[in-house]
């Protein structure tokens, strides 16, 4: 038996959008069920998103730290951001986001992988890259604002990172699963068998 998911749409009787914001929506479906009844689905409708967990020659990942108000918490994550322009190359986005966050480039950039991140209740899709070859950026910093303006910055062992994750102290999605799964990945066929950075993401079609 293969293990995979497979795509599938039940029938949606009606739709409609009650709310708008400016990055995300949340949009209402009436969906026949499979003993035909129907039901309101409320989920919220986002672009999608890239993180970066960049690598360093001494094992260590970048991190930021961040205000995130939903949670009321400073979160320590990963570079990431959202898919602003429909079709927008991953790639393109995250090493924008590296630049952006991070003012640090990469050489080697590979997909470590893809998640939703909450499906019960939002359709974003995140593809996480693993970045390594990492220096400086050329230029000036990218100029912050908002929550941004408070980010702090640490590189810190992947070994740190996976006790942290385990011991409840670290909570951020993307940090968790791109820490274990370079863990993961390191235990398996090793990082250079993970899958192109230009590979298929079919959650979100990009344009080459």
């Amino acid at each position: 038996m293969t293990i995979n998911d497979t795509p599938e749409e039940w029938e949606i009787r009606a739709t409609e959008t009650p709310f708008t914001g400016v990055k995300t929506s949340v949009r209402t479906d009436e969906v026949v069920m499979p003993d035909g009844s129907v039901v309101h689905r409320d989920y919220q409708v986002h672009p999608g998103s890239v993180g970066v967990l960049a690598l360093d020659e001494e094992d260590r990942v970048l991190l930021i730290r961040q205000y995130r108000h939903p949670v009321r918490q400073k979160l320590w994550e990963v570079p990431a951001g959202l898919l602003d322009v429909p079709g927008e190359n991953p790639l393109a986005a995250a090493q924008r986001e590296l630049y952006e966050e991070a003012h640090v480039k990469a050489e080697d950039w590979r997909v470590l992988t893809d998640v939703y991140t909450t499906p019960g209740g939002c359709d974003e899709s995140v593809r996480l890259f693993l970045a390594r070859g990492l220096s400086a950026a050329e230029g000036d910093r990218f100029a912050a604002e908002h929550e941004e303006i408070d980010l702090e910055y640490a590189r810190v062992p992947v070994a740190e990172l996976v006790r942290g994750v385990l011991a409840g102290e670290l909570h951020n999605n993307c940090l968790v699963v791109g820490v274990l799964s370079l863990v993961a990945a390191r235990t398996g066929d090793g990082l250079d068998a993970l899958r192109p950075a230009d590979a298929p993401w079919p959650a979100r079609p990009f344009e080459a």
